[in-house]
């Protein structure tokens, strides 16, 4: 099958992007892995005409955003976000009036109807960055207040929080980081910051997925525990095949990223199906507060 794969990569000029906890066959045969931000940057930046983002519905959307001349293809229509679905259009227009004048920072863990609505985006590695650059005293964060209240104890902005959050890495308790750092006191503990904040303060460094991957390579230490998904361990295992590496909680895995199969990729990738396309007069208001992000970083 992934010969399969490669023969319809090539005979439709097509680019496999894969999120970092996808399943490890599917990462085997991307041709771009990392973060859904980056992956779509780099995508954009290709002559490829099609692109199979094997990821979940936000992502491709992204993609789509970005690179309006290509089609986009999503392996699993039904792989969704739950931290997306926390916030739709009418709720962040209501919360915009309650609050008129504030900047919106929106996660790109977001629809693009929502990312439409925003003054700008964000990812988990330059919010701080991002809010920072802000004039304004005060921002609204959306979706993840995980994320958002980080954010504020790095920046000296007042944060508006959304009641929103990733369920999985909300799941870690600091009483699960603590049991785990206690039973490898010698590991590295490498949060991400869509986890809650007092997970973050224990962990000894706070960083995205990418940014755990390279923190990773190039720390002297041996052994790490990781507070993400635990789809993250593979691609740190390949990268760094001489440490080790160690889930904060077993119990983190997102569903949705584990849905894709290699006959999924297969099938979009010969009949170009599960198209996403976002319609211009939401892509053109999202782009702008992507590309807003983009120049701030």
């Amino acid at each position: 099958m992934t010969d399969k794969i490669a023969a319809l990569k090539k005979e439709k000029n097509a680019i496999i992007l894969a999120h970092n906890y996808q399943p490890p066959e599917i990462l085997e045969i991307a041709d771009l892995c990392g973060d859904s931000l980056e992956l779509s940057i780099k995508a954009s930046e290709t002559d490829a005409q099609v692109i199979v983002f094997c990821g979940v519905h936000f992502m491709a959307e992204t993609a789509s955003i970005l690179s309006p001349e290509k089609k986009v293809l999503l392996p699993r229509l039904d792989a969704g976000c739950p931290m997306a679905d926390m916030i739709t259009p009418e709720s962040l227009k209501a919360k915009k009036a309650e609050l008129p004048g504030i900047p919106v920072v929106t996660y790109v863990n977001s629809t693009a109807a929502v990312k439409a609505l925003s003054t700008v985006c964000c990812t988990s590695a330059n919010v701080v960055k991002i809010i920072s650059a802000l004039e304004s005293d005060e921002v609204l964060m959306t979706p993840d207040r995980n994320l958002a209240m980080y954010a504020e104890s790095k920046t000296d902005k007042k944060v508006h929080l959304w009641d929103g959050c990733c369920p999985i890495h909300d799941i870690l308790t600091v009483e699960d980081l603590e049991k785990t750092k206690k039973a490898h006191p010698d590991a590295i503990s490498i949060a991400h910051p869509e986890c809650r904040l007092d997970v973050s303060e224990a962990a000894d460094v706070v960083t995205s997925t990418s940014g755990m991957i390279r923190y990773a390579a190039e720390s002297d230490a041996k052994e790490f525990i990781i507070a993400t998904e635990v789809g993250l361990l593979y691609p740190l295992r390949k990268a760094c095949p001489d440490k080790i590496f160690y889930p904060a909680f077993d119990g983190m895995v997102c569903d949705d990223m584990k849905k894709t199969t290699l006959k999924d990729v297969e099938q979009v990738l010969e009949n170009l199906s599960n198209e996403v396309r976002v319609p211009e007069e939401i892509a053109v208001l999202a782009r702008q507060s992507v590309s807003k992000m983009i120049e701030t970083s």
